[in-house]
């Protein structure tokens, strides 16, 4: 090869290493790291491998960090584990069931940013992200048919003995109230989610019965609806409204079957409608003697639904504050939320839940009085039977004198 050549070929090659190395560099500028280098620290300084494990060997303080106890979060692996597990690959090991499992309930305990706990447990924050979807997920679709059943005739007429046991008050299927729950404003979502308080919120019904359990929850409405247009929509109140529930027929009511048998039905506060299957108070303050006794008995009666929310939110502290994730996924970790208080209730756990509750103003609410609803005759007749029966000697208690 004669030189000139030489050095043609010399110098091509020197230009096409030199391109190799320009893109190679501009490769590494763009490249992103597998795992963070501050990431790669987390089996040394992560929250999971160090202040979790430290938990374990301390009860009290892993129920206030978990809100529940070491042996319930390895009862709740234990069931949503498989549903969190993923494969290990060449480039990088899973994050372990345990440790996606204990980000999730962190995040529903304290309400923490997704942000905060990615740092906290030196995971990606798209990680933490998936982690509580992965988990209310789960919890969602393997808990739910145990711990939040469709009632059937035999679960009504369980819940209408409790409440008579419990609260003194006859053929009673539940205690209707709902919660808003605050959300980040939603990309281009206009006015649906903005709600009277000015707040962005999607809205949780429940009916409760009388031990504080979640019987039947409708979750996602906007929150600018009104309760009795809430219910109307739902599941629960279609079903009442065409009798497709498998509720137990008319029953007489205890002690008195002179009065003749009378509807088991749901109570609510005065936002609610009254209907054959839903009581609610009479409206206004100059009340007969009779009525006001009524409206006491109704009203503590379906304050185990206040008790609930203020058990509810005082275990899961993240509905105390504005959720940020899209409303599919809030949708899903209130669900989640419900059917784990169902999962933990438990007597000892609800006086302290409760304690906290009321201590940040979260029970106990006074009964609101919005009126203007209609009734047919059958409705009212209901009712005044039932201010009848709390009146009479078969149905009164002893105290209710002095509560009005």
């Amino acid at each position: 090869m004669h030189s000139a050549s030489r050095r043609k070929v010399l110098a091509a090659a020197i230009l096409f290493a030199q391109q190799e190395d320009d893109n190679e560099s501009d490769r590494g500028r763009r490249r992103r790291h597998w795992i963070h280098p501050i990431n790669q620290q987390r089996w040394e300084q992560g929250n999971f491998h160090n202040l979790v494990a430290e938990l374990a060997l301390d009860k009290q303080r892993h129920h206030i960090y978990f809100r529940k106890s070491a042996e319930q979060m390895d009862h709740l692996l234990s069931i949503v584990g498989p549903e969190l597990t993923r494969q290990t690959t060449n480039y990088r090991a899973p994050i372990e069931p345990e440790q996606r499992l204990a980000v999730a309930v962190r995040f529903l305990a304290s309400g923490d940013s997704l942000i905060n706990l990615a740092i906290c447990y030196r995971l990606g924050h798209s990680t933490v992200a998936q982690s509580v979807h992965m988990v209310c997920a789960a919890i969602e679709k393997l808990m739910m048919a145990e711990f939040l059943p469709t009632p059937t005739q035999e679960t009504w007429t369980e819940v209408a003995r409790g409440f008579w046991n419990r609260w003194n008050f006859p053929n009673r299927l539940g205690a209707l109230d709902r919660k808003k729950i605050n959300i980040q404003a939603p990309a281009n979502s206009g006015s649906q989610y903005f709600d009277y308080k000015r707040n962005f919120s999607i809205v949780l019904m429940a009916l409760v019965d009388a031990d504080y359990r979640f019987r039947a929850i409708q979750v996602g409405d906007f929150g600018r609806m009104s309760d009795g247009g809430v219910f109307a929509a739902s599941d629960l109140g279609r079903g009442m409204e065409s009798g497709a529930l498998d509720v137990p027929p008319n029953a007489p009511l205890p002690g008195a079957p002179e009065q003749g048998p009378l509807p088991h039905v749901m109570v609510g506060d005065a936002a609610f409608p009254l209907k054959t299957y839903l009581l609610r108070p009479y409206p206004g303050t100059d009340l007969t003697h009779d009525r006001r006794i009524f409206n006491y008995r109704l009203s503590r009666a379906r304050m185990v639904v206040e008790c609930a929310f203020g058990i509810l939110t005082a275990r899961w502290r993240v509905m105390l504050r504005d959720i940020k994730l899209h409303p599919n996924h809030v949708d899903s970790l209130v669900v989640a939320a419900c059917t784990l208080h169902n999962f933990l209730l438990s007597p000892r756990d609800n006086v302290r839940m409760l304690d906290e509750a009321e201590g940040a103003g979260g029970c106990l609410a006074q009964a609101r009085d919005l009126g203007g609803h209609r009734a047919a005759g059958e409705v009212y007749h209901n009712r005044n039977t039932f201010t009848t029966y709390c009146n009479s000697p078969a149905g009164c208690v002893s105290w209710q004198e002095q509560m009005i």
